[in-house]
């Protein structure tokens, strides 16, 4: 089969998003299909195209599975929503006509979000070429958007709800990657719909390449971390993620626990923020974004691994970092809405706690109890691990799309009754 992907992001950028779609690309190309990703230039690290990518807008490569478009993605400031939604429609426009333009003609068309634009274009491409059209939604947009307050306006919150309402519309099916999320999009959905239109795929969690290791690791070292007791919150820092809870959690600490070190590894908009609220403190040791390679030995550095999602967030958004923590073996601590997947992901597995989000004075007693529990965070780390071996692998998932893509283009080419 012939499968036109389009993403924001593709390997080598390192966005967890695209990482997602790199590993599920591979795998379909395993299973004998060939692929078009159109994609964006690599940018995620820097907010800005790589150098080495820098000085044509779009670059076109040819591997022997198909072919890779890489367009400008029009990177901006995040904290601009005026330029970042424009950033989004020019990506979306750009994609959309290289994508059009090939003569290399698709049997069918997915399309990933956020961006929600990328929805739009996605459908126009499978209308142009007459496939169907697959969207997978990682983030529930503009739910995401409006928890953070990142939109407030009451017009570009409805402007942004009657598109997200038109995409699942004109799509054939629309992936997502729990049942909260199915629930979410299936009441936005029209009434004319087909009942089985939104498909549950979870994100696959790679258990032969995240493995559980030794702690003493060589990043300890690197950051003088030593034989303390890690807390560490790995992944994106932005204005989703609550962060100041470990700011917070490390002031409570810093008195009495010389034997616990909290450090936050990665980049975002939220990052200079986080800085200035934890000047003078000497327990929280900020990383950069690390390179994938090194993921394991991230994952084995800490004792006990931070999820935190703002208020109402984990409705519509489902961290892929929780699954390379269970992968790791290493216990969690997640500030989430209760009863949303990931809590009850982390309560089924016996892999951590679980309290409310955005309540520092919860978060720090549970850590606490953790950091006083060495026995038990082992243990569990293993049940985590236990629980994850028995989830999709990326070939089951891309076995998944697989059947889907199939039962979607048969049904296209089904003689009408009558």
């Amino acid at each position: 089969m012939r499968i036109l992907a389009i993403c924001p992001h593709f390997a080598p950028d390192v966005a967890p998003t695209g990482e997602v779609m790199t590993t599920l690309a591979h795998e379909l190309v395993e299973r004998g299909h060939e692929l078009h990703i159109v994609t964006a230039l690599p940018w995620y690290r820097n907010h800005a195209i790589e150098p080495e990518w820098r000085g044509r807008p779009i670059q076109v490569e040819h591997p022997a599975w198909g072919r890779i478009s890489r367009i400008n993605p029009l990177p901006t400031n995040k904290a601009n929503l005026v330029s970042r939604a424009a950033a989004f429609g020019g990506f979306t426009a750009s994609s959309a006509v290289v994508a059009a333009a090939s003569r290399w003609r698709p049997e069918v068309v997915l399309a990933m979000s956020p961006p929600l634009t990328l929805g739009v274009g996605g459908a126009a491409v499978a209308k142009r070429f007459g496939v169907p059209f697959v969207f997978n939604v990682q983030d529930v947009f503009p739910d995401v958007a409006v928890e953070v307050g990142a939109i407030t306006n009451d017009r570009a919150i409805a402007a942004a709800r009657w598109l997200e309402r038109k995409v699942y519309d004109q799509a054939d099916a629309v992936t997502v990657l729990s049942e909260d999320l199915q629930d979410n999009v299936e009441a936005k959905l029209a009434a004319d719909s087909r009942a089985d239109k939104v498909v549950v795929i979870p994100n696959f969690v790679d258990t032969t390449a995240i493995v559980p290791g030794d702690r003493m690791t060589s990043y300890r070292s690197e950051f003088g971390l030593g034989d303390r007791t890690v807390v560490m919150y790995a992944g994106n820092v932005g204005y989703s993620q609550s962060l100041e809870l470990v700011v917070e959690a490390a002031r409570a600490f810093a008195a009495d626990r010389p034997d616990v070190v909290f450090v936050i590894n990665g980049g975002g908009s939220a990052l200079e923020s986080l800085k200035e609220q934890a000047r003078g403190l000497e327990n929280l040791v900020f990383v950069g974004l690390q390179p994938k390679a090194r993921l394991p030995e991230v994952m084995a550095s800490g004792d006990i691994h931070v999820v935190a999602l703002r208020k109402g967030l984990a409705r519509s958004s489902v961290p892929s970092k929780l699954y390379s923590i269970l992968a790791g073996g290493r216990a969690v601590l997640a500030s989430v809405d209760p009863g949303t997947e990931v809590a009850n992901c982390v309560d089924a597995a016996g892999a951590g706690r679980v309290v409310a989000p955005e309540d520092a004075e919860s978060f720090v007693a549970a850590l606490r109890v953790l950091v006083d529990s060495p026995e038990k965070i082992a243990e569990m780390g293993a049940n985590g691990r236990q629980f994850v071996e028995r989830w999709l692998s990326p070939a089951e998932c891309a076995q998944r799309y697989e059947n889907l893509f199939e039962h979607l283009v048969s049904r296209e080419q089904r003689p009408a009754k009558g």
